[in-house]
């Protein structure tokens, strides 16, 4: 870290003080340092994500892009050889599921605005992105629980009714409440790690499964988003909570074959595979495709 801050401070200032730690988040540490007289988080990234479908390139780009539609911090700079991504301090409380439900209005506009950003050359698919952590668990002697297996079934049928995305956005992909800020005036979603031109669809069903959305949650989210609720609109979104809760069951799989955090990846796994499982997924297959 002090190397690292000895290349920021021409492009910063000065470092005033120590770097302070920042809760939240499993995989990257992340600290509020502050030079030249203003406050930056720094963001270390953790060992081979790249196996995780992490390009920290396009994280850069999406968080750029966020930041000119006024959802994101300033990218403030950019160490290529670290991986390092520096962004300017927000003083915001991060948001509860609970925040998240009280705020649809607010959160739907917000993911209005990501969704109408710039083209990226990255695109992000749920489905491919497991195909690649279940061939990576394999090539490592990872163990693949039965209930992944059925899990990824699912998802093949999730995938063929709901058919090929018509058009692609920016999308976030990891729409947990920890990464919605609020300053008090405004909204702001951080950590952009996984974003890439994707279904809209998802980062619907996204926010919902993470936030744990009721059905009238959802329903609310639609109206909001698209002026209008019909049952296919919300049978997707109901589908892809199935979807998402597949790829954090799957990240939490491969996780035990890369990470070496002091972590309980395989329970991570189990809990998002059986609420996947136990979710009412297949009463929406047949309206889905209306």
């Amino acid at each position: 870290m002090d190397r690292l801050l000895a290349r920021l401070e021409p492009l910063l200032g000065r470092c005033e003080g120590e770097p302070v730690a920042l809760d939240g988040g499993i995989t990257n540490r992340n600290y509020r340092v502050r030079m030249g007289g203003s406050d930056y988080v720094v963001r270390r990234p953790g060992k081979d994500t790249r196996l995780l479908g992490i390009d920290r390139a396009v994280e850069r780009e999406a968080a750029e892009a966020a930041h000119r539609a006024g959802v994101a911090p300033a990218v403030c700079a950019y160490v290529v050889d670290e991986d390092t991504l520096v962004t300017e301090f927000v003083d915001g409380r991060a948001m509860t599921p609970e925040g998240v439900r009280a705020n649809l209005p607010r959160v739907a506009r917000l993911l209005r605005a990501v969704h109408a950003c710039a083209p990226l050359v990255a695109t992000f698919s749920p489905y491919r992105v497991c195909e690649r952590y279940l061939e990576t668990t394999r090539r490592r002697g990872g163990d693949i629980p039965e209930r992944i297996l059925v899990a990824a079934d699912v998802a093949a049928r999730i995938e063929a009714a709901l058919g090929t995305p018509q058009r692609l956005v920016l999308c976030h992909n990891d729409l947990l409440a920890g990464n919605f800020l609020d300053d008090g005036d405004r909204l702001w979603i951080i950590d952009w790690e996984y974003a890439g031109m994707g279904d809209v669809w998802f980062d619907l069903g996204n926010i919902s499964v993470n936030n744990d959305f009721s059905v009238d949650d959802d329903t609310a989210l639609i109206e909001t988003y698209f002026a209008v609720c019909d049952e296919p609109r919300l049978a997707r979104v109901r589908l892809m909570r199935a979807v998402s809760d597949w790829r954090e069951a799957m990240w939490g799989v491969v996780q035990q074959t890369v990470s070496d955090l002091d972590f309980d990846f395989a329970a991570y796994a189990d809990a998002h595979v059986a609420r996947m499982l136990d979710s009412d997924w297949e009463e929406w297959l047949d309206a889905a495709t209306a």
